[in-house]
């Protein structure tokens, strides 16, 4: 998606070789837009909120872009907006991406997450009947939705969100979570609820359990990877246990070893996860399928 926006912006001659790329960002993307841009010689300023893990900026650092930490009373993530805004208006030769608003990262999940979960889950003679994914900037959940809708018009297309952060929901940010890189404090301009299905949420504590136990089955993925297995079951139990749901996991544990997904976490009554066993998975190129056990129907 880093890549796609950017050639996207040099087709339509808004960026110049050398212009200074600037971004507000919770992270994943981030890291993304660093490694890519700085490689093509842009300086690249990231402004992120300063409460996200010490990896993610470690990892932006080393690719050389700069990083302007912005707290809760400067704003937040709409702070890291506003400022990289302001940057734009103040200095000469400045790109904004506006990943959140930049229908160029919808297409890019269009042209290849889509076709490439539909050709994988074709290789083991599958065909998705749901798709979810959380809402960071929203390109996965539109983009991909969108593909799978034009091989399938009957396929769900949902959301994902935080319980305790029920954003799309209320429709303005409501309380805070720790799925970092999901449900930012805003609903991304990119995301048309009106073409999405029903909205998934599922609570964090729950998702931080269930990514420790795919670490422990030798998958070692983000908070937000545990958030879409627990809403990808729930999709499942509504639809039937044969329904095939398909998601994704974004990124590995290596970016949240600060965290509490490295922290032992209290397990609830209304929790998913303990009821979970994870049998095994099988690798086909790139994708895994996962066989999961649920004994108990939630």
């Amino acid at each position: 998606m880093a890549l796609h926006i950017l050639e996207h912006a040099y087709r339509l001659g808004t960026i110049q070789p050398g212009d200074l790329i600037a971004e507000a960002t919770s992270g994943n993307t981030g890291i993304s837009f660093a490694a890519v841009w700085c490689s093509l010689g842009h300086p690249v300023t990231i402004f992120m909120p300063d409460w996200m893990s010490t990896e993610r900026m470690a990892l932006i650092a080393s690719f050389g872009a700069s990083i302007v930490p912005v707290s809760k009373a400067d704003g937040g993530f709409l702070g890291s907006s506003s400022r990289s805004e302001a940057l734009a208006a103040s200095t000469q030769r400045v790109f904004l991406p506006c990943q959140f608003s930049n229908a160029a990262n919808v297409q890019a999940h269009f042209e290849t997450t889509g076709p490439e979960i539909w050709s994988q889950l074709a290789q083991v003679g599958l065909t998705p009947d749901a798709f979810i994914a959380g809402a960071g900037t929203g390109g996965t959940v539109m983009g991909v939705g969108r593909y799978l809708r034009r091989r399938n018009p009957s396929v769900r297309i949902h959301p994902l969100e935080p319980a305790e952060s029920p954003t799309m929901s209320a429709g303005h940010k409501v309380g805070h979570h720790r799925i970092q890189g999901v449900s930012d404090e805003f609903i991304p301009a990119i995301v048309h609820l009106d073409e999405l299905d029903e909205i998934v949420a599922v609570p964090d504590g729950d998702s931080i359990l269930m990514a420790q136990r795919l670490a422990q089955h030798g998958l070692a993925v983000g908070i937000s990877s545990g958030a879409h297995l627990l809403g990808a079951l729930k999709v499942q139990d509504s639809r039937g246990a044969q329904a095939v749901v398909a998601t994704v996991f974004a990124d590995s544990n290596k970016k949240y070893l600060s965290t509490d997904l490295l922290r032992p976490e209290p397990v609830r009554n209304d929790y998913m996860s303990p009821q979970v066993e994870v049998v095994g998975f099988r690798a086909c190129q790139r994708v895994c399928a996962l066989c999961i056990d649920q004994p108990v129907a939630m």
